[in-house]
């Protein structure tokens, strides 16, 4: 007598985990661009006081305030992020011939900037409006300009080091050059009174996002070419 074996089922494939990263931070990026495009009251009165505390530190310490315009203006100035790049470009091409991961590296910042200057465009949100600024910006508010170049540019520029096997103090030291900057560009801004705490958080998340989209592409399209 003939016994019959259950069939098992289907194994699922597995999800790559950076799917879920990209979910979870294109969720979050378009749950935080509605809210602030629809002018959500609870975002708003946040911002608001979190922007009021800040500026009255801000005029009470013109010391630190200057100091913070410095590291902001150019250090952590966008130019000075895609001058970094540029450098980097230049050295990938010289060093190692790598022109395609050269390319990808140039248009992987030229994307993030083109979708920073649409959003600026779409949502149209007015800066923060003092009547003692301690300093000036131009274009729309959202998202935050310096906080999602340096976030951008840092991203990219660790996954390169992690490919090209960085040792472990340069690794500590770059990771750590690349959180001081990231975190430190984007709360001078709040700071500095040119921005409000939600776009400095829209320019950090839809930065992560750029950043995952292009390192996925790239490992993606470089399995590709070895297949074939």
């Amino acid at each position: 007598m003939r016994t019959s074996h259950p069939v098992p089922p289907l194994r699922q494939p597995a999800r790559h985990p950076a799917v879920r990263v990209i979910a979870a931070l294109t969720l979050s990026s378009v749950l935080l661009l509605v809210l602030v495009a629809v002018d959500w009251h609870p975002l708003v009165t946040l911002d608001g006081d979190i922007a009021r505390a800040t500026h009255r530190w801000a005029v009470d310490e013109p010391g630190l305030t200057h100091a913070f315009r410095i590291l902001t203006d150019w250090v952590w100035d966008p130019l000075t992020m895609r001058l970094l790049v540029a450098a980097v470009t230049v050295w990938l091409v010289w060093r190692h011939s790598a022109w395609p991961l050269a390319l990808w590296l140039v248009l992987a910042c030229a994307l993030g900037t083109a979708l920073q200057q649409g959003l600026k465009a779409a949502v149209g949100r007015a800066r923060p409006v003092w009547p003692d600024p301690v300093d000036s910006a131009h274009y729309a508010a959202f998202p935050s300009g310096h906080a999602m170049t340096a976030t951008v540019v840092c991203g990219l520029l660790l996954w390169l080091l992690r490919r090209y096997g960085a040792g472990r103090v340069v690794w500590r030291t770059a990771v750590t050059v690349a959180l001081v900057s990231v975190v430190g560009v984007g709360l001078t801004r709040i700071w500095l009174g040119v921005h409000w705490p939600s776009d400095v958080l829209g320019g950090w998340l839809l930065g992560a996002l750029v950043v995952t989209l292009a390192v996925v592409s790239y490992e993606r399209f470089e399995s590709a070419r070895e297949r074939r």
